[in-house]
């Protein structure tokens, strides 16, 4: 498929929904709204997760390292296809998840650093000391530089977003699954840290389409949308295809190969040239056709 119609047809669902909800929560209070109501205390004027083992230790310290151990694990995988052969074809796809992986954190990370959003908990609405200003509206120089937006731990979960591109190659039903484990720690990670009054929905929103961004460019035009080698595919029929057996030559056709034609057996047509050695191979496996296309008879040994 077209590298442009692939990004297209992957990227719109996406963008729609960030492009219906992103607006909304920048030009409105709705931010502050949901914070209120899912996540501060207004009893003990604190964030629901301030005080809690869940938030701050299992998903904010130990989600941190589990998506070290993972990347450090793609890491071992990329490094060991160099050293043993037989992982060899697990190089592109280590590869590009470890890419994916820091360049979605790394990018968070950047703007996290240089877009001076302030955190739910520094602001006075929940008991801080600075103003509520809405997401790219102007801020005051007299403010001090604030580093909260985008979500950068909600980011780490995100970036697993990356296993669908890795699998969609082997199998839809992994590549789902691999979509869902990357939205569900995502969204766990975001939950956790919005609990703990460290962002606004909108800026998990806001990584989560970063990051989507990321792989699928990654995927689509540094990758060419290919991570894994796949072998010719016979079209069910059985036989071997190692080099030097009666279907070998045949399937390996540079013609048969390249055109992806299903080899046809007894179905004759019109003729076409192919190589001789493959010719008489195929009649020696009663294929009389390729792709639709006659084989030329074998060429008769002469006795003398």
């Amino acid at each position: 498929m077209p590298a442009r119609i692939f990004f297209w047809r992957q990227l719109r669902a996406p963008l729609l929904l960030f492009a219906s909800i992103a607006p909304l929560l920048a030009a409105s209070s709705l931010d502050l709204s949901i914070a209120h109501a899912l996540f501060y205390d207004e009893g003990s004027l604190q964030w629901i997760g301030t005080g809690s083992w869940w938030t701050n230790e299992l998903v904010h310290r130990g989600g941190s390292w589990l998506i070290r151990a993972i990347g450090a694990f793609a890491i071992l995988i990329w490094v060991a296809s160099w050293l043993r052969p037989p992982l060899q074809r697990l190089r592109r796809p280590a590869l590009f998840f470890i890419m994916s992986l820091t360049l979605s954190i790394g990018l968070v990370a950047f703007l996290k650093a240089v877009t001076n959003v302030d955190c739910p908990r520094d602001l006075t609405e929940f008991g801080g000391a600075f103003p509520f200003i809405h997401l790219f509206e102007h801020r005051p120089a007299f403010l001090r530089q604030a580093h909260c937006f985008p979500a950068a731990h909600a980011s780490s979960g995100y970036a697993s977003l990356a296993l669908y591109f890795l699998l969609r190659e082997r199998s839809r039903r992994a590549a789902r699954m691999g979509l869902a484990i990357g939205l569900g720690m995502g969204l766990v990670f975001g939950f956790a840290q919005q609990a703990r009054g460290a962002h606004f929905v909108s800026h998990d929103i806001w990584s989560a389409m970063l990051v989507w961004m990321v792989s699928l460019s990654l995927y689509t035009f540094g990758f060419k949308q290919r991570l894994w080698a796949i072998p010719p595919r016979t079209h069910g029929l059985r036989g071997s295809t190692q080099p030097g057996s009666c279907f070998s030559d045949v399937l390996q056709s540079p013609r048969s190969v390249r055109s992806g034609h299903r080899l046809d057996v007894h179905r004759p047509s019109k003729a076409v040239e192919q190589r001789t050695h493959g010719a008489s191979n195929g009649h020696a496996c009663g294929i009389e056709s390729v792709g639709g296309h006659e084989l030329p008879a074998a060429p008769q040994r002469q006795i003398v």
